[in-house]
């Protein structure tokens, strides 16, 4: 459970505010944890295995690790409406619940969507649900059931979120705890925007830019809303792959809302030295001139083109490169793992330094 897809200043200005979700994300903490049965890990049946804040949680069922996680497409779900392009935001809802279970390095199995819409069409329903069941294909699992509701006093169009449960060995949970200085920091490249960040992003092309969804970008080769609306790559072939055969995984870390920020959720007094990056898409370069927005507050809410990250010993990069490109993923070798209690991500290409949820120029 995070407060995503949200930044300071220009997304503030957007209407979204990091700081009261936050303060609202820490009261909802302390009441839900209230209802864990004791024990904690090695406490037996329904036992809670993690703290809530992770990617995904862990539940002990009967000697066998309930990997949980619930997520949306957020306000990517506009963009699909101006477009009127509904058959691929079901792989955005896929990618974001199954990309999250492999941070815990569990294997997604099933998930369960819902569907609030202002009223029913069945032409938009079905191409959700085209999207949705080819993500299901990508990610490799089933989706046993879900939820529509018809919402008109609440809802503006359709939302979409899903719930997924994968398993993972408790004794192979990962967390990133055993991460340590010198490990090696892969990035894998993202297919843009993802599902982070829209609010900012629309804020800054339709309004401020005056771009209309299907205008034409020159420095994007297409509309604006069908680069908007790429789905978000799913990783569970690969990372599933690595994690069978690399033997010094120590982190796996989706990059969403937070964007490089998302590193220091592992559990090790761990900072990163992330010096060589890719240059980001251009639609990232295009958010940034619209809409004004500061290189600090670019990283802290996009992905900037590293989708997800694989943490591993330095003896381990090259075969878990190869794999990756057995998979057509582009990635890179971006970065390192220091000691720093601080848990500081540190950007030299683009002199800043981040630290909770804020770059700042270094």
């Amino acid at each position: 459970m995070t407060a995503s897809d949200q930044g300071p200043a220009a997304y503030k200005e957007a209407g979204v505010d990091i700081a009261e979700a936050d303060a609202g994300l820490r009261h909802i903490v302390r009441r839900l944890a209230a209802t864990w049965p004791p024990g904690g890990p090695g406490g037996g049946l329904g036992a809670v295995q993690m703290p809530i804040g992770y990617f995904a949680n862990v539940i002990d069922i009967g000697g066998v690790g309930l990997a949980l996680c619930t997520d949306g497409v957020g306000s990517k779900a506009i963009v699909a409406q101006l477009m009127a392009k509904y058959d691929t935001i079901g792989i955005d809802c896929i990618a974001m619940n199954v990309n999250d279970l492999l941070c815990v390095g569990a294997r997604p199995l099933s998930l369960v969507d819902y569907i609030a819409v202002e009223r029913a069409d069945a032409g938009v329903l079905d191409g959700i649900a085209i999207g949705l069941a080819e993500g299901a294909r990508q990610a490799g699992i089933s989706i046993t059931g879900g939820e529509i509701s018809q919402l008109p006093d609440i809802v503006r169009g359709f939302d979409l979120v899903g719930a997924a449960v994968g398993t993972v060995p408790l004794d192979r949970i990962i967390t990133g705890s055993d991460t340590l200085p010198g490990d090696c920091v892969i990035g894998i490249a993202s297919n843009g925007i993802h599902s982070n960040g829209f609010t900012l992003a629309r804020r800054a092309l339709f309004d401020r830019a005056r771009l209309g969804p299907h205008d034409v970008v020159p420095e994007l080769g297409r509309a604006l809303g069908e680069e908007l609306l790429r789905p978000t790559f799913i990783y569970v072939p690969e990372i599933l792959e690595i994690i069978a055969q690399i033997a010094s995984v120590r982190a796996l870390v989706h990059i969403t809302g937070d964007g490089l920020l998302n590193l220091p959720r592992i559990a090790a007094e761990i900072g990163f030295v992330i010096d060589d990056l890719p240059p980001p898409p251009a639609i990232f370069g295009l958010i940034e001139r619209a809409g004004g927005v500061a290189p600090a507050e670019m990283f802290e809410v996009f992905n900037m083109g590293i989708g997800f990250c694989v943490v591993v010993g330095a003896q381990d990069v090259a075969a878990t490169l190869a794999i990756l490109a057995r998979h057509n993923r582009p990635a890179w070798l971006i970065g390192r793992a220091v000691g720093d209690p601080l848990k500081a991500v540190h950007l030299p290409q683009h002199h800043l330094v981040g630290r909770g949820k804020r770059f700042h120029p270094a």
